[in-house]
């Protein structure tokens, strides 16, 4: 149950700081472009690696690796997940699985988002 709390707690935090930052962002550069979702990414990628790139060492333990990567990087962005996924298997060498992943997901999600979209402007 500790683990499920902090999970949550990170993911409160994280998605707050997603809100905030990219309203922040977006309010300082008058564009349609999503530079704050573009900014949040990229930088939960960043921080994701950090994340796993310290874990790795022993440098957290498995509680705080929870909290940060899949509390508060979750709740910050799933982009960060995804790109964590990516990397682990081409560091494993599955590159067949690393580009299969960035395609489906790419293409089967925007779809998916497009076809709920569509669904609900006809009914």
């Amino acid at each position: 149950m500790k683990i499920v709390l902090a999970i949550g707690f990170g993911s409160f935090l994280g998605g707050i700081s997603r809100y905030l930052i990219t309203i922040f962002i977006q309010n300082k550069i008058l564009s349609t472009f999503p530079y704050g979702t573009l900014a949040v990414n990229i930088v939960g990628c960043f921080l994701i690696g950090i994340v796993y790139g310290l874990s790795t060492r022993g440098n957290f333990n498995v509680e705080w690796r929870l909290f940060l990567a899949t509390g508060f990087l979750g709740g910050f962005t799933t982009f960060s997940s995804f790109a964590n996924d990516t990397v682990s298997m081409l560091r494993d060498a599955q590159y067949w699985h690393a580009f299969s992943y960035i395609a489906v997901s790419v293409l089967i999600g925007v779809a998916a988002t497009f076809g709920g979209v569509s669904l609900i402007k006809y009914l």
